[in-house]
């Protein structure tokens, strides 16, 4: 038995300094009937994108996660989801998001507390706060992080246009002040072309920037992986985690057979269908899960004007035709998934 438990525990401490690099998919929140976050669905859509294969699962972390739920919330589902991963092979990355501050500081004194009781391997991943305005703004918000949190962050680059995205510059003095927290980096700045560009400097600043993600949904992943360097992709796409764990598996064998190739196109033919499909990129995966039975509605809190008043949500229920459910599922399903 004492064997069995050293060898348990050599397995843990492994595990927990295993890169934080891969297929990451963060985890669409779904809610019942009446508009509360259903979170045993929650549980069980992180059960079966860990079954899929991926790297990593995150959670709160897409706009209406961050912005539509309280911190109540995000606290209750963080720690359904901490409980749950303590058998996941996959590592969960909770995201520390916050209007301010103080907000972004309580969910990092949780997720610490949570990683303490049930998965050392638990990582953060946290985008600037609303209310930064500059850059020095962001070095106040980053550097207090730093004081609460124990493990890698993951700095989401992009928080609307009202937000400064953190200079490369910034986020190399950080990986150096803060070696065990900063480093890895979710590039996700709206223009394609200048995230691209900012890759690349990051890319060329390792050490002390560590793991470059690419983001926005993954269609520039296969060339900024293959092109640019970028070790695994962020974006609210859980639906198609046995796609994102194939395709990274193809990444890192450098296949050059055709079927990287292949699995790509199938993945941006999946996610072409946030242009037909209501519900932007939830709503083709709110069908898939309900399908699956892993969801129990297609239920959304949806915002009522994102411009002025981010915070505020109504409801709406998605319904689609027997076509359009039946093209979801085509297109979203993995052969053995």
């Amino acid at each position: 038995m004492a064997i069995l438990a050293l060898a348990a525990i050599a397995q843990c401490v492994f595990a927990a300094d295993t890169p934080v690099r891969g297929a990451y998919p963060i985890l669409t929140t779904p809610y019942l009937e009446d508009g509360s976050v259903d979170y045993d669905s929650l549980v069980k859509e992180g059960e079966w994108a860990d079954r899929a294969g991926v790297d990593g699962i995150i959670w709160p972390q897409s706009d209406d996660s961050c912005d539509l739920l309280t911190t109540d919330e995000k606290k209750r589902g963080m720690s359904a989801l901490a409980k749950a991963a303590n058998g996941y092979r996959a590592r969960l990355c909770l995201g520390v998001n916050g209007r301010d501050t103080a907000e972004m500081l309580e969910l990092a004194r949780h997720g610490e507390s949570l990683a303490a009781q049930f998965d050392p391997r638990i990582v953060f991943i946290s985008r600037p706060g609303d209310d930064c305005r500059t850059q020095e703004d962001l070095e106040r918000y980053y550097e207090a992080l730093a004081e609460v949190a124990k493990r890698p962050v993951i700095i989401q680059t992009y928080n609307g246009d009202k937000c400064p995205a953190p200079s490369v510059e910034f986020l190399k003095r950080l990986a150096v002040r803060h070696p065990s927290q900063y480093g890895w980096i979710k590039e996700e700045v709206r223009d394609g072309f200048e995230a691209n560009r900012r890759m690349k400097a990051e890319l060329a600043s390792r050490p002390p920037l560590k793991t470059v993600f690419s983001a926005w949904g993954g269609w520039q992943w296969l060339y900024q992986s293959r092109r640019l360097g970028s070790e695994g992709v962020i974006s609210e796409r859980a639906a198609l985690a046995p796609m994102l764990a194939e395709i990274w598996r193809l990444m890192e064998a450098k296949d050059d057979t055709g079927k990287l190739d292949a699995a790509y196109a199938r993945y941006l033919l999946a996610i072409n269908l946030m242009q037909t499909v209501p519900g932007d990129l939830r709503g083709y995966q709110l069908v898939f899960f309900k399908e699956k039975g892993i969801f129990n509605t297609t239920v959304s809190r949806v915002y009522t004007d994102r411009t002025n008043d981010p915070y505020k949500w109504k409801l709406d229920v998605l319904e689609v035709d027997e076509g359009t459910r039946a093209e979801i599922m085509r297109r979203c399903s993995l052969e053995g998934h």
